[in-house]
């Protein structure tokens, strides 16, 4: 409920967390991400802020006295909890323009530093897009940025309103903090609005209250190198003292500890002051556990400084790994070849938006690792620290990337804050030995914001951006994707290749890749793929391909994002079933087994997303190229990269989310399962169809495919391996319609299942005489009515009040306590149907 008024009621995302293995193992993982801030005495202050989504008139009316039923007791302010992002369902609501303008946020803190003459400091994780932040009606911070961190010291500010009246009296005896963020479009700022990804607004990652003795450090740096025999391990360890400490007559120690919490070494160094940093000295490490992805080995470094009697500590962790990149070769991963088998992500939930909580990022980085992802683009921003602790934990290699994300290039102030945030990320995120590559940038070669686009000016920054990333970091490779007039500026180039969706055929894959890694010296195939409407399905996946000419030309191009216009292409023509993209995503995997010269790929991405640019999307406002979907409801192709990537048994009959099947009397089916077991048999209606063996090369399916009839009305379909002595399963069931049907004429709407208040609703569609219209993509519109609120503005293909129908149906849920509600559904220029339902 609305605090100032209790008939007004927040409408609650929806949000569904199961319990489960992921969250048992939440605080071994996450536990790490808290070693920096426990080091001093530090809270986070996430819960219990008063939100505006709108702006004030000033600051004094978010702390001005306020008496019941006067003007100044609005606008009425929301209650909310950190992280919190103020786009969570606006971003796919399918009727609007997504939310971009300021909020406001504020809480009364009681603030007492234990420290004498130290520093309050309040840590923001991440917060979008620019910032302002009060005490009282003092400015005393601002940032522009919205993806890395950053700090406010309030010290002085604190200290200063404890001395006036409004402190006692007001507040009793407070500290009131206002923050104003701000997601407002400016060409000056980036990313780019013509991103494909919405630029949220809100505090959506935690934020910390700090206090730091006199002497503290800002941060520390650990250098691990090690040579690619793993005989011997060097650290060079830096830091760097916070702008306000005291930093005479301090004291170091670093103590080192192994990956099992043996301490190692323990030395008090002789500290010098190099180019503004503390140099705390060298430490060699014979035999070091060597970091991979199926041995994440982390060490422990602390750092203890001491000073006026007060003590600071830090703790790091980091890993020894040797990372070489082959000329117009693989990757070597201590001394072996490793092909990195890749995805992405956005920082992007169902129901919350960019605020995704410790236990999502932990669940979705683990269903990751569980696919066998062992590399991972972050697009294309600096994303949270829980996501590179939990690669850190997990072993996924990163390449993180700068959001200098299409539009141009701005002026002045835009380039200062790519350079600002590109030092912030590689100072921030320095001693995760997961990350491989610093990212300068995505489809830079994209103009749209600027009246002049200018190719060598981009190239100028470009270069600026590449000596700016090794003089921080010469350890690490440079990357970018999709600029071919900047390939020859950095390390590591991705060349745009979508073959097979935005243009060609799917089977060009290969060849184009070979062509694109002889014009740079390290080739990384990052983005390929294709979009998949969750629970379409189709007899034939591959038709859209005899539309389309196979010419070699592979790369997308401005507009193939849209479904109108241009010539024949699988993303506009095609039928966007996980029928297809499974196809796509096989022939790509069983490619990529014959190219040893392959340094690794990334396919994209791994979740849906919220973007903009997208409306028309049979889920509106949602890129579908995941593998989940924005809940994490795991699509088809999930399972043919854990039959490619992943050595725990596994088994899987395509078609969990395709209940109904068509064709003829007497026309064979294929049936298609996806295992990494050697051999699997297939019984249907408890006749088995035979055992094939596995055999990677052989497409669709690795050879684990058989035709077979089906009876009309329902089958019964499982798959049989041995693992070990024991047997592994997996079944489905599905009808099979032989009556052929005509054009959409009518919508049936019908509950299918009721688990305590929520209900799930199914509209069909049906031809006159009654028939499923199994090919039907017909719009279809829910709304509801009475004591029921429908589960909207999620992003899914069930979670959508307007959505394409897949194979003649869609499906919405319904949350009902008590009493009655009438669900409708529609499709265009069609009446409504109604469906009454009670608890």
């Amino acid at each position: 409920m609305n605090k100032l008024n209790p008939k007004i009621k927040k409408r609650e995302p929806y949000l569904m967390i199961k319990e489960n293995k992921f969250y048992k193992i939440l605080a071994l993982l996450l536990g790490f991400g808290a070693l920096q801030l426990q080091a001093q005495e530090s809270k986070r202050i996430d819960r219990e802020w008063d939100f505006l989504k709108s702006d004030l008139g000033g600051i004094w009316e978010a702390v001005r006295p306020v008496g019941a039923g006067n003007p100044e007791s609005v606008p009425l302010w929301q209650t909310v909890s950190l992280p919190h992002c103020y786009n969570a369902l606006d971003a796919v609501d399918p009727a609007v323009n997504y939310y971009q303008g300021p909020g406001w946020y504020r809480k009364t803190l009681t603030i007492e530093n234990p420290y004498p003459n130290g520093r309050t400091l309040l840590h923001f994780e991440g917060a979008g897009q620019k910032s302002t932040v009060y005490i009282h009606t003092q400015k005393v911070g601002e940032h522009v940025g919205g993806y890395d961190e950053w700090t406010v010291d309030i010290t002085e500010a604190v200290e200063q309103f404890k001395k006036t009246e409004a402190y006692k009296t007001q507040f009793k005896g407070k500290i009131p903090i206002s923050i104003r963020v701000d997601n407002s479009r400016d060409l000056e700022m980036i990313p780019s609005d013509l991103s494909d990804f919405n630029l949220y607004g809100g505090i959506y990652r935690h934020l910390n209250l700090k206090y730091v003795p006199q002497t503290a450090l800002e941060r520390v740096f650990v250098s691990s190198t090690v040579d690619a025999d793993g005989k011997q391990g060097v650290l060079q360890i830096r830091g760097r003292l916070l702008t306000q400490s005291n930093s005479s007559n301090c004291d170091v120690e670093t103590q080192l500890y192994d990956p099992s919490g043996k301490l190692l070494l323990s030395q008090t160094p002789v500290v010098r002051s190099v180019e503004g940093s503390l140099d705390f000295g060298k430490l060699t490490v014979k035999k070091p556990e060597l970091w991979s992805p199926d041995h994440p080995a982390l060490y422990r470094l602390v750092t203890i400084v001491k000073s006026n009697g007060q003590t600071f500590k830090e703790e790091s962790l980091f890993g020894f790994r040797h990372v070489e990149f082959k000329d117009n070769g693989p990757f070597l991963l201590n001394g072996k070849r490793l092909l990195l088998r890749g995805t992405h992500r956005h920082e992007d939930h169902a129901a919350v938006g960019a605020a995704m909580t410790d236990a999502q990022i932990l669940q979705e980085m683990t269903m990751m690792k569980e696919m066998g992802v062992n590399f991972i683009r972050l697009g294309h921003y600096q994303q949270s620290r829980r996501v590179l602790e939990a690669c850190d934990s997990l072993g996924i290699l990163v390449w993180e990337e700068i959001p200098w994300c299409r539009g141009g290039l701005g002026g002045e102030i835009y380039q200062q804050q790519g350079k600002r945030m590109l030092t912030n990320m590689i100072e921030q995120h320095y001693n995760h030995p997961s990350i491989i590559i610093w990212g300068l940038g995505n489809e830079n070669d994209w103009p749209g914001d600027f009246p002049e686009f200018d190719k060598e000016k981009i190239r100028t920054f470009m270069r600026e951006l590449h000596l700016l990333s090794h003089q921080l970091d010469p350890s690490r490779k440079t990357a970018i994707r999709r600029c071919d007039f900047c390939k020859d500026i950095v390390d590591v180039y991705s060349p745009s290749i979508w073959a097979g969706w935005y243009r060609g055929v799917y089977t060009d894959y290969k060849t184009a890749s070979a062509e694109e890694m002889k014009k740079v010296k390290h080739f990384l195939h990052v983005e390929w793929g294709g979009d998949s409407h969750a629970r379409r399905h189709a007899e034939d996946p591959d038709r859209a391909l005899a539309k389309i000419e196979g010419d070699g030309t592979t790369d997308e191009r401005a507009g193939d994002a849209s479904l109108v216009g241009g010539a024949a292409r699988v993303s506009k023509d095609g039928d966007w079933s996980e029928s297809y993209i499974c196809n796509l995503i096989d022939w790509h995997l069983k490619e990529q087994e014959t190219m040893p010269w392959l340094t690794g790929t990334a396919y994209w991405p791994f979740k849906d997303f919220s973007t903009p640019v997208r409306p028309d999307n049979p889920v509106p406002y949602v890129n579908q190229k995941g593998v989940v979907e924005r809940d994490f409801t795991k699509k088809e192709s999930y399972y043919v990269f854990q039959s490619y990537w992943t050595s725990k048994p596994m088994l899987h009959i395509y078609g969990h989310s395709w209940p109904v099947r068509w064709g003829g009397a007497d026309e064979a089916k294929m049936i298609k399962v996806y295992s990494n077991a050697k051999e699997v048999e297939l019984f249907v209606n408890g006749e088995s169809q035979g055992i094939k063996k596995r055999n990677s090369q052989d497409f669709p399916a690795a050879g684990l495919r058989w035709m077979v009839k089906l009876r009309e009305g329902k089958n019964q379909i499982k798959a049989v391996t041995k693992n070990g002595k024991e047997l592994m399963t997996d079944q489905i069931e599905q009808v099979y319609q032989t009556q052929r049907w005509g054009k959409p004429a009518k919508l049936q709407v019908e509950e299918i299942a009721r688990e305590d208040d929520i209900l799930t609703v199914q509209a069909k569609v049906l031809d006159k005489d009654g028939i499923l219209c199994l090919d039907a993509k017909n719009w279809i519109y829910f709304d509801a009515t009475g004591d029921g609120e429908l589960i909207i503005d999620q992003g899914t293909s069930i979670g959508a009040r307007k959505v394409q129908a897949y194979n003649g149906r869609a499906l919405i849920r319904l949350r009902l306590s008590a009493g009655k509600a009438v669900v409708s559904g529609r499709m265009d220029e069609s009446k409504s149907t109604l469906l009454t339902i009670e608890k």
